[in-house]
């Protein structure tokens, strides 16, 4: 994962710093030595990380302490503080024009993703409440329209292509107009790539740039090129003028260096980055969120962002009622655990806790790639309708019950022990929980419960 090894230095750096009560110019300078390094390592730009280095030094040099935290931890706060300005200093959002439809242009190399981030792109906007149209004026590379029309159709989203055209820019000042006439609020263009930034390129883009005049031209950059995607971004906006980046494939083996220096090179934003393949791995880039990351101090925010787009408001509506009336059973457990599951892995979920640093070695060990809600997902599905809305399914569920259902999940009768047991414990959490919210009438002092 990008920054893992960065991350991972930093804490070597932070150690040398421990039981210090005040920091000396000694002390920091032996520290910000190994960050250094490591930045460099990272493939940070030499210009960025030596001014990084040299703002934290003059921060940290006799500061005092925070309140109760000690030495180390104030340096932590201001790494933080500068990481942050340097990725970014606070989220950029996109361009949207008050008279539809908002044209955005998608520029960038071949390679760097630009048709999958086309489509991911649209699918985060209509999740939104927007209603994109996608655009194929990449006329050149094979299947490139095809692709894109094959992504429009899984996502449910119109895509305006012309068959047998050659002429990327008509095919985008008629796009434009049907969008309207479609009642298409947004437009995502799908340009072009080569293999490295030409005359024709750059031509072609300024072509479309001057016929459609988009809100936001975005410039998609592959993370895992390090330092060559900061040399691309520099150069598309110096001939074309770009609004903001969108980085791929920072869930690779990316050093991370493209993120941190890019924003202090160019001077333009990253707006959103990609963090897997599926259609759904694109996340607005939030360059507080980021720097925490990188120091291991987790993201709460995003796992409650993705906690509330995975339990919408009706499945928290009947999980309320559910509570509310103690008849807890295996088909709301498999409601629950499939509600989960569209929040992505719990290993990509446990890598936003605070701290989760120290414990990666061990993590390494289990696999946790989204398989752990697989099993008792399999065995709950392989159980009878009324097996399954029991309100005591371990009374029905007998012995000759258990090696059915295992034999139907390809599992073993102790994994269906296993299983029975746990939601036991579920069943009674939840009407512990029942009854403190009947309790909660008659003692006022009780905490109030959002159920």
């Amino acid at each position: 994962m990008a920054f893992e090894s960065l991350s991972e230095r930093f804490q070597e750096a932070f150690k040398k710093l421990r039981g210090k009560g005040k920091l000396n110019e000694e002390d920091v300078r032996e520290a910000l030595k190994e960050i250094r390094r490591a930045l460099l390592e990272a493939d940070v730009n030499f210009t960025v990380a030596k001014d990084f280095i040299k703002r934290v030094q003059e921060k940290a040099v006799g500061e005092e302490v925070f309140g109760s935290l000690n030495a180390s931890q104030t340096v932590i706060k201001i790494v933080r503080d500068e990481l942050t300005e340097l990725l970014g200093g606070t989220q950029s959002r996109l361009t949207v024009s008050s008279k539809p439809p908002t044209v955005l242009m998608l520029a960038g190399l071949q390679g760097a993703g630009k048709t999958t981030t086309a489509a991911k792109l649209a699918k985060h906007l209509k999740q939104k409440g927007k209603s994109p149209l996608l655009v194929a004026a990449d006329v050149y590379r094979p299947a490139a329209i095809t692709q894109l029309e094959v992504l429009g159709n899984e996502l449910n989203i119109p895509v305006y292509k012309e068959e047998n055209c050659q002429d990327p820019v008509g095919i985008v000042s008629r796009a434009v107009p049907y969008a309207t006439a479609h009642l298409c609020d947004t437009v995502i263009i799908d340009t072009a790539g080569r293999l490295h930034i030409n005359e024709v390129l750059m031509d072609e883009l300024i072509h479309i740039k001057e016929t459609v005049h988009p809100h936001e031209i975005l410039l998609v950059v592959d993370a895992m090129t390090g330092q060559d995607a900061v040399t691309a971004a520099s150069a598309f906006d110096a001939a074309l003028g770009i609004d903001g980046l969108i980085m791929t494939k920072l869930d690779g083996d990316a050093r991370g260096g493209a993120a941190l220096s890019i924003k202090a090179v160019t001077g333009k934003p990253i707006k959103f980055i990609g963090v897997s393949e599926k259609t759904d791995g694109l996340e607005e880039f939030h360059p507080h969120r980021y720097a925490s990351r990188i120091l291991d101090l987790g993201d709460v925010e995003t796992i409650i962002e993705k906690a509330q787009a995975a339990f919408d408001e009706e499945s928290l509506a009947k999980m309320k009622k559910t509570m509310r009336s103690g008849a807890y059973t295996l088909e709301n457990f498999l409601q629950q655990l499939q509600s989960l599951r569209k929040m992505g892995s719990m290993s990509s979920l446990l890598g936003l806790m605070p701290g989760i640093g120290k414990y990666k070695k061990e993590l390494d060990k289990v696999d946790l790639d989204g398989k752990e809600f697989k099993q008792p997902e399999a065995i709950i599905l392989s159980m009878t309708t009324a097996e399954r809305t029991s309100p005591n399914p371990k009374l029905l569920i007998k012995d000759s019950r258990k090696r059915r259902i295992a034999k139907g999940s390809g599992t073993r009768v102790q994994d269906v022990n296993r299983l029975l047991k746990q939601f036991t414990e579920i069943q009674k959490m939840m009407k512990q929980a029942k009854k403190m919210q009947g309790n909660k009438k008659r003692h006022s002092f009780l905490p109030k419960f959002p159920f």
